[in-house]
């Protein structure tokens, strides 16, 4: 696959003769900032009154006085003592979390401080593969903040349990790496494979780290025991699927970063950050990172900024809170010589700020240019021409009725009890419950809380539709919640108390090419359209953000009371975070990564 997209930014050996120039005073800097209390992150110091020259998008000259930087063409602002601070780095993400496309993300968390990010496209290297990666990281390149990619890894997340609509191989890794955006490895999900020596999962850490890149990590399980140290010494260089602090001491106890996370639904940070805080432990490889983020909350709530002001408020100095969002991150990523600090040489990405703990973003600056003030994005985020075959890639096969949601019961059972995969609140794990429920002509049917749960293959039109039973929801009524976003296979789960109304959720979705509708006693409460893979829109942020505060309101209405219900809901199907879960192949114990029956047995 030719690679045609070049990096926008100057490289420093490109502009190391002006910037040597301009600090030196022989030449003039582009915007000198003047009055500035200077966040030092790389020694944890605030210098009241120093100024910073910025030329050609890097920082050139930070110190006391820049006034030899100044000629007639400079731009001078003074920040009255304000607080010029690093921009606000994301260690691990996926764009595609958004619902949105790089562009429109780009515009959403601009405004909040967020000027780098490093993202991990595996959404859309399951429905498109290496091609859909691509896509994404030209898109990427196009902005105007920094948007790195990490090569999806695994494509499927565990082989055997879930069919994909593309794989990910060690070739199209090796390829990965040598496209100019691509900073390392996605996560290493396939954690089981790691541990069990697996030359397939082996041989793309083997290329990542011939390409001297940096290999992520995905270990989501409380074991802590010897498979855990088998996955460290396969290579993964960091984790973000800790919950507790004992996770996060481990993690840094073999050398591995950190990533504590708090996305729309994961609240990791609390927790972990205890480790440095409370425990004492050297802070230099904690990193925040959101991992996921739909777009209401980063239109009303914030991005990156709500991470730092999270840490805060859990007991982290503002100065070290900064370090596990800015330089952390670029060291962890071996940029330290191009982010995360305000120093000669660096991307001149910076925030104004007037308070370190409150954290108001009033100005960010990209590469020595404003781009956003008071809280609107002030430039342009180029858009990609999206292939048409990316906007119809929900292909249901048939039409799907109430009978396609059936659960046959065993012969002659007038109840039976069956294994429910158990919500838990702002957590990504389920709990592995049971259930005994009525079987009425000879259909089980949900109740007390527990619903039906299906996964419709979306691929290949096979019209196969898998099905279960899950609880934490609290639907009431005839509902149903359908939704192209199935971490991480991305077929179809619908969740619902009505098999008609489930039926007619799925169609609608296919309809549409993808997304996320709510339905309540036979009618559409609310529809999130997500055309491109079934994933994102490229819509303006504004209006997707303001159909996902519809459809959150409408899941309400159904009954649900959940923090961020959708993003559980979008979760049911990743097969490599325990316990339970549902895939075109049947329900999924994941303790012991294997099928199993939805009925129990006696012997279990």
């Amino acid at each position: 696959m030719q690679d045609t997209t070049l990096s926008p930014v100057p490289s420093w050996p490109a502009t190391a003769s002006r910037l040597v120039a301009v600090a030196a005073g022989r030449e003039p800097a582009d915007l000198v900032l003047t009055d500035a209390a200077v966040v030092l992150v790389q020694t944890r110091e605030v210098m009241q009154g120093w100024q910073v020259a910025v030329a050609a998008g890097r920082f050139a000259y930070v110190g006391p006085d820049a006034g030899h930087c100044i000629g007639p063409e400079t731009q001078v602002v003074d920040l009255q003592g304000k607080y010029l601070i690093p921009g606000l780095c994301d260690a691990h993400m996926h764009i595609e979390s958004g619902m949105l496309t790089p562009a429109e993300f780009a515009r959403a968390v601009i405004p909040h401080g967020t000027t780098s990010m490093f993202t991990d496209p595996h959404e859309i290297a399951n429905v498109f593969g290496l091609r859909g990666v691509k896509l994404m990281h030209d898109e990427a390149l196009m902005q105007p903040v920094n948007i790195f990619t990490q090569m999806p890894s695994c494509a499927p997340s565990a082989p055997g349990l879930e069919t994909t609509g593309f794989e990910i191989t060690p070739e199209d890794v090796a390829e990965a790496m040598t496209w100019p955006g691509i900073v390392g490895l996605g996560e290493m999900m396939n954690f089981p494979g790691v541990v069990s020596g697996d030359p397939k999962m082996l041989a793309e850490i083997a290329a990542t780290q011939a390409a001297r890149k940096t290999v992520g990590g995905h270990y989501a399980s409380p074991d802590l025991g010897p498979a855990f140290h088998a996955y460290a010494a396969g290579g993964p260089a960091d984790d973000h699927e800790g919950t507790c602090e004992e996770d996060a001491i481990a993690r840094m106890r073999q050398g591995m970063r950190a990533m504590i996370r708090l996305g729309s639904a994961w609240y990791d940070i609390e927790a972990q950050i205890t480790a440095v805080t409370e425990r004492g432990l050297d802070s230099r490889n904690m990193i925040l990172c959101t991992d996921d983020c739909h777009s209401g909350t980063l239109v009303h709530d914030g991005h990156m900024n709500r991470c730092v002001r999270h840490a805060i408020d859990c007991g982290a100095d503002p100065l070290l809170a900064l370090q596990m969002a800015t330089i952390n991150t670029a060291t962890h990523f071996g940029l330290e010589r191009e982010l995360g600090q305000i120093a000669p040489g660096r991307r001149a990405d910076m925030i104004v700020t007037s308070d370190l703990r409150a954290l108001p973003i009033e100005v960010v600056y990209a590469r020595g240019v404003k781009v956003a003030e008071d809280g609107v994005c002030l430039v342009d985020c180029p858009h990609l021409d999206w292939p048409e075959d990316t906007r119809t890639s929900v292909h249901l096969g048939k039409a799907l009725e109430a009978a396609d949601f059936e659960v046959t019961a065993p012969d002659g059972a007038n109840a039976v009890t069956v294994k429910v995969i158990g919500v838990v609140e702002n957590q990504a794990p389920t709990e592995a419950l049971t259930a005994e429920l009525p079987v009425v002509n000879g259909v089980v049917e949900g109740q007390g809380g527990v619903c039906q749960i299906a996964l419709v293959e979306r691929h290949r039109g096979t019209g196969q539709v898998t099905n279960g039973f899950v609880s934490g929801f609290g639907y009431t009524g005839r509902v149903a919640v359908a939704s192209t976003v199935a971490h991480d296979s991305h077929h179809m789960i619908v969740v619902g108390t009505d098999r008609d109304s489930m039926a007619r959720a799925a169609m609608r979705l296919g309809e549409v090419g993808g997304g996320v509708t709510v339905w309540k006693d036979g009618e559409e409460l609310a529809l999130v359209e997500l055309p491109i893979a079934g994933l994102m829109s490229d819509s303006p942020a504004e209006e997707v953000a303001a159909k996902a505060q519809a459809m959150v309101e409408a899941m309400a209405a159904c009954g649900c009371t959940l923090n961020n219900a959708y993003m559980q809901h979008s979760l049911l199907a990743l097969v490599v975070i325990p316990s339970l879960r549902i895939s075109d192949l049947g329900i999924v114990d994941v303790t012991r990564f294997e099928v199993t029956d939805l009925f129990v047995t006696e012997d279990e």
